[in-house]
């Protein structure tokens, strides 16, 4: 199966050989017939085809992911015989190389962690729910029993707590990855998560993953950002517990 994607560049920069001019009389004064550029393509490339709205259609095999990146031949800055329309046709066809040569490899290695990821982003909606619930008893918790239900209320706590820490550590896998995919293509080309996702009949619209940086790097102890949303929901919780308590004029903290 090829690969296509089409980037906006004039014809004349486009790595497609112009058909000759029939009518223009061969002599001394016409120009020098364009030099083979075929040596310098890129194994995985088919062709190049003019696109709708001055764009250049551009034709792979299609990528795993698993070969090593498009890198620009070398060799074509020393060939004297190509001018500066084929040095840039070059140039764009290895770009396009690129680009879908890093939505294959993040297709290949988000796959397996989205598989990983599904269970662990459900358990949190189980743990969150169940904290949420275990909270909203309280309105129906008869005054005796107010300290059964803070115990369950923490354990609640600890649980989400849990699974908010079990999901950011594969979020950030998947942070990473997609970091990854467009430091290479670009952002203008990146390939989402969600995307990827759905491809393999998986819902992540949900999910929340931030950037790579709001994961840190191990050497700071910051809350990693669903872990920072729990505990924000979680205070929010005890600090309507806490106006209860003095309401009630009890002495105790809750």
């Amino acid at each position: 199966m090829s690969r296509t994607i089409a980037l906006t560049h004039a014809l004349d920069e486009s790595g497609l050989t112009p058909s000759p001019d029939r009518s223009a009389p061969a002599g001394p004064d016409a120009p020098a017939p364009a030099a083979d550029i075929s040596q310098y393509h890129h194994p995985h490339f088919l062709r190049a085809e003019p696109g709708p709205r001055d764009t250049t259609v551009y034709s792979f095999t299609a990528f795993t992911g698993r070969e090593c990146e498009p890198r620009t031949p070398l060799a074509m800055y020393e060939d004297r015989a190509l001018d500066r329309g084929q040095l840039e046709a070059i140039r764009t066809q290895y770009e396009v190389a690129r680009i879908l040569w890093s939505k294959a490899r993040l297709r290949d290695r988000a796959v397996p962690v989205l598989r990983t990821a599904a269970p662990l982003w459900a358990a949190w909606e189980t743990a969150h729910t169940a904290l949420t619930n275990t909270f909203g008893a309280f309105w129906e918790t008869p005054d005796g029993m107010w300290r059964a239900q803070l115990l369950r209320l923490g354990d609640a706590e600890t649980a989400a707590l849990d699974a908010a820490r079990a999901w950011d550590a594969v979020a950030g896998k998947l942070a990473v990855l997609a970091e990854d995919q467009a430091a290479v293509a670009g952002y203008d080309h990146e390939l989402a998560l969600t995307t990827v996702a759905s491809e393999i009949g998986i819902d992540a619209s949900a999910w929340l993953i931030e950037s790579v940086n709001e994961y840190g790097d191990g050497v700071w102890s910051v809350d990693t950002p669903l872990v920072h949303q729990a505990r924000t929901e979680i205070a929010v919780q005890r600090g309507r517990l806490l106006d209860v308590a003095a309401l009630a004029g009890d002495r105790e903290p809750v």
